[in-house]
């Protein structure tokens, strides 16, 4: 039996591929998609791009771990979209002479209709956030030897249970101390440097993305007002990540 797989680090999802789209608007208030911070009002939805050279699947909308196909948008999932359908009038049935028997007749219950065919349910998504204090020492973009461990654990040894393997999503994040310059930058070296971790055990690289998103995305729920800078850092410890996400088939036997 096949089950589709999404395994994955991070709070977003793919979507699927729509090369004749080039913009893609989402409302920030109810967005189900992973919103750019710094992308134009009316293409604020993250597209895909490649951390290798084949660029065949570019152009991915990316969602969020709560989005439901009830909130999809035309720009990214077109068919997903419900569609209005007309509806068109049955032909009048010919008229049906009585039988010629005296006997009374049986009236016959007309046949149930055909049950609607039901949609396949969405994939599900499992989340694997990596804290950056497991990967890098605070404020470093070099992987630490216990971070390669847990990469080699949490991550590879999952990509190697898929058979076929469509995008591992390499996605870094900061707390909010120091310019969002600053930790744009840092985001994205630690996010190169496990993609690159990951494409030396043997991930195509043409399947690797990354994508830094800075201080734009803290942890929700996370609330850090200590004077003291030492305790200060350790309150912010969960918004200093690395999540990736793992798309995929795996065959399951039984």
């Amino acid at each position: 039996m096949k089950l589709r797989l999404i395994a994955s680090a991070v709070s977003t999802a793919v979507v699927a591929l729509s090369a004749s789209v080039v913009f893609a608007q989402a409302t920030p208030a109810n967005s189900a998609y992973l919103l750019s911070a710094t992308g134009a009002a009316n293409n604020n939805v993250v597209r895909s791009g490649r951390y290798g050279t084949n660029n065949a699947s570019c152009n991915l909308c990316w969602r969020t771990s709560y989005w439901t196909p009830a909130m999809a948008i035309a720009e990214c999932d077109p068919d997903l979209v419900k569609k209005a359908v007309a509806a068109v009038p049955a032909a009048p049935s010919a008229p049906v002479s009585p039988p010629a028997a005296t006997a009374p007749v049986t009236p016959v219950a007309p046949s149930a209709a055909p049950a609607a065919p039901v949609a396949p349910p969405a994939p599900s998504v499992q989340k694997i956030t990596l804290a950056s204090k497991a990967l890098f020492d605070f404020d470093k973009a070099i992987l630490k030897a216990d971070g390669q461990a847990v990469l080699d654990r949490e991550i590879v040894s999952r990509i190697k249970e898929v058979q076929k393997l469509e995008l591992v999503l390499v996605t870094g994040h900061t707390d909010r101390l120091g310019s969002q310059q600053y930790n744009q930058k840092l985001s994205e070296r630690r996010a190169a440097a496990v993609a690159s971790f990951l494409a030396g055990r043997g991930v195509a690289k043409d399947k690797i993305e990354t994508l830094g998103m800075g201080k734009t995305q803290p942890v929700p729920g996370v609330v850090c007002d200590q004077k003291n800078r030492k305790a200060l850092i350790a309150c912010l410890q969960p918004h200093r990540r690395v999540e990736v996400e793992v798309k995929g088939e795996i065959v399951i036997r039984r």
